[in-house]
């Protein structure tokens, strides 16, 4: 669960005059016919329709009916957040969260993390300052299921809640802890400025995980002294979307969640705005970071207050675009960072204004914070112009469909609107407000927040360097938990737990499931160009919007080899200008156009990826061509790119996570292979390219022979092939792509270890090189995959986080190549466990051969072939179909055959592919974590002596 889905008034910060968009009807238990808002032509195009009720309980309950897909979505949120939490009880809000997905009095234990993946859902959860989400998406078949696990969580969990699952979500939480927040560079940023800004007794004063110490306090009395205070209905708004029958839902929600108890009222909090007096300087010696960091923290106003907007709007203004001020005086000018951040966050009883800036390698934050002054000092002279506010309101346009593509979105946002605003109708007023906003109210907010106003300032700097600290900086509070072998509480779970049922009118056992949807495969058509490129296109027309990619083969597998890097520097270089337009005007002409295009490399392509407005799709696909066809090429753009690749290398060396994919890769593929070299290069390759080096690889390898253009949207073949004919002018020859070299084979596991000093989890990563994404064999290893580690429900997950405790999550997957694609299972555990959990890791993937039953193989088909539901909702899962076309050579009905392979497959076939393919006897073991504590033990698993490798995965 996530523990910081703030919901940002995202919904509008995307907005522009030109749209209203809400329908809405309103109602007590009654049904009214739904009024149109429509002050302009955009608004009468589009609507979003719903109707709205309450039941007796208080429960807010809102439908949205969408029958483009046959799914459908709930989104809950409960009005609780950090914020109602108590000094000493930090974290609760969240960790109650992981407890409402346990057990309840009529749902079987476990059901809610894994009874809807395996009908072919997906479900999540999270927790913020101020409130606390649960959402699900399911086949319209399982909706009566998910009322009837959603209602049982609501309303009758608190009853069946024990000591062993307390004590295990603690675990569990915890390692989310170490995971998000102990064990990452920065990641105590949060709690020192909360801290320092905001007094002992306010909501905001801690952060939303919370102190340890005050999750391992927590009793069972708390649980249920927080259950009864705060999740009563009347503190809930449910959104119901998707594929239903308005009429049938309104009664199907009145018998599952009508008969839960009302409880007391709760009491909405008043905003509580914070001032500072003077400026407040703290430093942190970060065991992780590599690079020096400063923070700048302003208290300002809370959400919906009218100067939220107009902060909003300074934050992009500051430092988003070449011509922001911290981005020309820190990146530009200074040089001293890759890139500077600004940002407004306004939340229900307070807001914060930050500015981030990460600084280069051993520059000294004093130089950083004079430029940051010298920044906002031009900022005040010069001011800015209302072409830039046009700008951004263009952008936000374009932004706004895409928050509202899916019915999961659409749920969420009516929800958060009805819940913090009082009604899903405040989008209008929202949207006034953020239109609203003019160059003289930025103006005042930057005088009246920021400008020469207190702030909290943060150091964080690698811990050997305390002289990059800010100057008169004082040593912040952090307390670093010291994980000690065997120290964690033991806990057994009792699954025979004995409680009092509430006694309920209706009946609450499990519902059936109802006709199960029909895959529709979306049709796709197809064309070639005269110059070479492939075409493949979906027509979909829900929403005025388009997406699209156009790829060309080859990516880094053909930089030469001591200049690994060439083709992303490229790539990069390419979002930076062309010959008719300097960085600052390409900029421009793409945000007025609410446009997004850029250009990036991976091992295998360059690939231009574009979304707009379909208005604007000719002259989006114009700026493309001039970005592909007539590249800048300016050097102080290429060096500024070349220092900040740089800086990102370094910076990911305090990055567990980032250490084990590299290393990883260089594990299983030979030294030759294209994948075993870090994507974008290492420090000595990049070093190496120059500016004639990235033209020389443009002159070489960009060709439309190598190229494929795959789009999806509100735009027809007609349209897209008549405007593609700005690419006419390109032409070139084809190009051989080299052969990767197989994989090492092995006969036994390898065991590998990089030390991370006082880490507080260990990275484990296992696997091996497989098949590549057009290998027939491709499509039944991922089948055979599923119940291993394919998602919370699967074996991995479920021993070793609900079973044992020992991490947040644990997955096993296949990423598809065009060359032996790796397979990879993977968790971060509590580092005193690292051995338990190789131990699992060993027996789970070297037993599954054996392990795998008739009930793995039908609940396998369930979850796939009902998943397939929800496979063309959006814009970029249909370009995701059509990129797998292309990429693999697909036919246009794979996905069909994928589905007649599932129904057909047998069980003795998927324990063939497994023995064929995911033999642990031939894999690589890599772990990342403490020597000190750690590697000693890792020799009890069994395979040996450790090889011992450093940061850049070589050997010692």
């Amino acid at each position: 669960m996530n523990t910081k889905q703030k919901f940002k008034k995202s919904m509008l910060a995307t907005v522009v005059a030109s749209i209203t968009l809400l329908t809405a009807c309103q109602s007590s238990n009654t049904i009214e016919q739904p009024t149109k808002f429509a002050s302009t032509p955009a608004a009468q195009q589009f609507d979003i329709e719903y109707e709205a009720f309450t039941l007796d309980n208080g429960l807010k309950v809102i439908l949205h009916q969408d029958k483009s897909d046959p799914i459908v979505a709930i989104s809950t949120i409960v009005h609780v957040g950090s914020s109602r939490e108590k000094p000493g009880r930090t974290g609760f809000a969240h960790f109650f969260e992981h407890m409402s997905f346990n057990d309840s009095e009529n749902v079987p234990k476990g059901a809610n993390r894994k009874m809807i993946p395996e009908l072919g859902g997906s479900r999540n959860g999270g927790t913020w300052s101020d409130g606390t989400i649960y959402y699900e998406v399911v086949p319209k078949d399982a909706f009566d299921k998910l009322l009837w696990i959603d209602s049982d969580r609501l309303g009758f969990m608190i009853n069946t809640v024990d000591a062993g699952t307390l004590e295990r979500e603690k675990q569990v939480v915890k390692n989310e802890k170490r995971q998000r927040v102990d064990n990452r560079p920065y990641g105590h940023a949060g709690h020192v400025i909360k801290k320092a800004l905001y007094p002992t007794e306010h909501p905001y004063n801690w952060t939303v995980i919370g102190d340890l110490a005050d999750l391992q306090a927590a009793t069972l009395e708390d649980v249920r002294e927080f259950y009864e205070q705060y999740y009563v209905p009347s503190n809930a708004t449910m959104v119901i979307a998707g594929d239903f029958d308005i009429a049938q839902t309104k009664e199907k929600v009145k018998r599952w969640f009508g008969e839960i108890k009302p409880g007391k009222p709760v009491g909405k909090l008043s905003p509580q705005p914070v001032t500072l007096t003077e400026t407040k300087k703290l430093y942190h010696l970060d065991n992780f970071a590599k690079l020096p960091e400063i923070r700048l923290t302003f208290p300002t106003v809370e959400q919906y207050h009218p100067d939220a907007y107009a902060l909003d709007a300074l934050g992009e203004i500051l430092s988003s675009g070449k011509q922001a001020p911290l981005y020309k005086t820190l990146v530009d000018d200074k040089k001293l960072a890759p890139n500077a951040y600004a940002w407004n966050s306004s939340q229900e009883i307070a807001g914060t204004f930050t500015m981030l800036v990460r600084g280069k390698a051993g520059v000294e934050l004093d130089a950083i914070y004079q430029g940051i002054n010298e920044a906002l000092e031009s900022f005040d002279e010069k001011g800015f112009n209302e072409a830039l506010l046009t700008k951004i309101k263009a952008e936000q346009e374009t932004s706004f469909y895409y928050e509202i593509e899916s019915v999961l979105d659409k749920a969420q946002k009516l929800g958060e609107y009805n819940e913090f605003a009082g009604s899903p109708e405040f989008i209008k007023q929202d949207i006034a407000n953020i239109t609203a906003v003019t160059v003289d109210d930025v103006k005042r907010v930057f005088k009246k927040y920021i400008y020469k106003q207190p702030a909290i300032i943060t150091s964080f700097v690698p811990k050997d360097q305390p002289d990059l600290v800010v100057t008169g900086s004082t040593k912040a509070n952090v307390v670093e938990e010291v994980v000690v072998q065997g120290k964690e509480q033991k806990f057994v779970e009792n699954d025979a737990i004995s409680y009092e049922k509430t006694p309920t009118k209706h009946d609450r056992s499990e519902p059936p499931l109802s006709e199960l949807p029909m895959l529709t495969v979306p049709d796709v058509w197809q064309q070639q160009m005269t110059n070479g490129i492939v075409l493949s296109g979906i027509e979909q027309n829900e929403l005025p919007i388009v997406n699209f990619n156009l790829t060309i083969e080859g990516g880094q597998q053909l930089d030469a080899k001591d200049k690994i890097g060439t083709a992303s520097l490229m790539a990069a270089l390419m979002n930076e200008g062309t010959q008719n337009k300097t960085p600052q005007e390409l900029e421009e002409a793409i945000g007025l156009l609410g446009a997004s295009l850029s250009i990036s490399a991976s091992y295998e392509g360059i690939t231009i990826r574009g979304n707009t407005l379909a208005k604007n799709f000719e002259k989006t696909i114009e700026l493309a061509s001039e970005m592909l066809l007539q590249p800048r090429w300016q050097e102080s753009e290429f060096e500024r790119l070349k220092a900040a690749r740089l800086t990102q290398i370094k910076a990911a060396k305090g990055n567990a996570n980032a250490i084990a994919r590299t290393a990883f890769s260089q594990l299983i593929y030979s030294a030759e292979h294209v994948a075993s070299k870090p994507l974008g290069g290492t420090e000595h390759s990049v070093a190496n390219v120059s500016l004639d080096d990235v033209k020389s690889y443009y002159q070489q390898f960009i060709s439309p022979k190598l190229a494929s253009f795959q789009i999806v949207g509100d735009v027809n073949q007609q349209r897209v092939v008549k405007a593609l004919s700005a690419f006419d002018s390109w032409q070139g020859q084809s190009i051989d792509i080299p052969v990767q070299p197989s994989a090492p084979a092995r006969t036994k596991p390898e065991i590998y270890f990089i030390d991370m000093p006082n880490a507080k989890q260990s990275v484990i990563m296992l696997g091996k090189a497989l098949v590549s994404g057009s290998d027939e064999a491709y499509y039944p290893i991922q089948v055979a995959n599923n119940r291993l580690g394919g998602g919370m429900s699967a074996r991995l997950a479920q021993t070793l986080r609900i079973e044992k405790g020992y991490t947040y999550g644990a997955y096993s997957y296949m990423r598809g190549a065009g060359y032996q694609s790796p397979f990879v299972a993977s968790s971060q555990v509590r580092t005193n466990v690292t051995l338990e959990s190789l131990e699992i890791f060993k027996s789970l993937v070297g037993d599954y051969n054996e392990n795998f039953t008739k009930e793995d193989l039908a609940v396998t088909k369930n979850m796939i072939i009902k998943g397939n539901s929800r496979r063309f909702e959006t814009l970029n899962q249909l370009l995701g179909m059509l990129n797998m076309m292309s990429r693999f050579d697909l036919p246009t009905n794979y996905v069909e055959d994928q589905q007649a392979y599932v129904q057909g497959v047998s069980q003795q076939a998927v324990i063939d592919t497994i023995e064929a393919y995911l033999d642990e006897q031939t894999m690589v073991y890599l772990i990342v974590g403490d020597a000190n504590t750690q590697l000693s033990r890792i020799k009890e698993l069994g395979y040996g002596e450790p090889v011992i490798l450093n940061v850049d995965g070589d050997k010692i």
